[in-house]
């Protein structure tokens, strides 16, 4: 098979007829076999009635259904378990995405072999205020952390090799760093295309200025995953014996500057009642905190599987 497209959706029951012709249009043009699972995402409206009738009257056509509404990462998630075509295709529902793009999609991975081709919205037709310039903000942060080159993380419109949907773990709301998560998994080649951004022609967006915010919180928590998820002792062990250092260091200062003062006959107070005494020995306490914290992070990777320590993608004359 072709071409797997993968539609996560969540109250679209007026675009999907449209959606289903146009894909259906691309894919006859250009003779592929094809299947296309649209996700429906706990919707309350008529879309996986919809669906049910699409897939009735297509054999192509593939629905799953979530109970209630679980987020887009768990929906490609379920559509990525799904895929048996060579090129995935990740779009949106809303018609913004347009399926003229697939056949250059395609190309590019077959040909040009890309692991990833992701779309980028050069010209976007959204607020420029509560979208735009939050969504530029938010790809300048994601490439200087992460290390990928892409202007548009959060374009819904990629295309995979088949390997690599299969290879990557997309959970949370990870969905926006799929590119990330691909790399850290080996897949090196990641390409992007300009794709034509259409106005959205019914509803309205299932999104807020709330998923910018989540999005650089997660941001940082692929950060840490991508440099310290398989060695957190690298991170905590360093900062906790970096601290402990300081703070014994400081303690010791504070007890020679003590000894010297009652061997010379000078008033000296208290130990305890110096507050860089206190200041010192919270920085061991936590400096050890931290030592522990990588190392028992070191203990639960060493006892998880050996297969989810790495990814292997072929194998020969084994």
């Amino acid at each position: 098979m072709n071409l797997s497209v993968i539609i996560p959706l969540l109250n679209e029951e007026e675009s999907l007829q449209e959606l289903h012709n146009w894909i259906v249009s691309v894919m006859d043009t250009h003779n592929y076999s094809y299947e296309v699972i649209f996700i429906d995402d706990g919707s309350t409206d008529h879309s996986w009635s919809i669906i049910k009738q699409l897939s009735s009257e297509n054999p192509n056509i593939k629905g799953i259904r979530f109970l209630k509404n679980f987020g887009k990462s768990q929906a490609l998630h379920a559509g990525f378990a799904e895929a048996k075509g060579d090129v995935v295709i990740t779009m949106d529902a809303d018609l913004q995405d347009n399926p003229e793009e697939i056949p250059e999609l395609y190309r590019m991975i077959m040909e040009q072999h890309f692991d990833l081709v992701s779309g980028w919205k050069k010209k976007r037709y959204d607020s420029v205020v509560t979208k735009n310039i939050p969504s530029k903000l938010f790809n300048w942060a994601a490439r200087k952390t992460s290390g990928v080159q892409l202007n548009d993380f959060n374009c819904g419109l990629k295309a995979y090799k088949n390997v690599v949907v299969k290879n990557v773990e997309v959970s949370g709301e990870m969905h926006r760093y799929i590119p990330v998560l691909a790399k850290n998994a080996g897949f090196g080649k990641i390409g992007e295309k300009v794709v034509k951004h259409q106005a959205r022609k019914y509803g309205s967006t299932k999104f807020g200025m709330d998923r910018f915010i989540n999005g650089f919180l997660d941001l940082i928590t692929i950060w840490f995953l991508s440099r310290f998820g398989k060695r957190p002792m690298h991170l905590f062990g360093a900062l906790g014996s970096i601290m402990f250092i300081i703070g014994f260091v400081a303690a010791g200062i504070i007890g020679v500057t003590k000894l010297y003062r009652l061997g010379n006959h000078l008033s000296a107070n208290l130990v305890t009642q110096n507050p860089w005494f206190y200041i010192s020995l919270t920085t061991m306490i936590i400096g050890t905190q931290l030592f522990l914290a990588g190392f028992l992070g070191e203990i639960i990777l060493r006892t998880k599987n050996n297969e989810e320590r790495y990814k292997i993608s072929n194998t020969a004359n084994i």
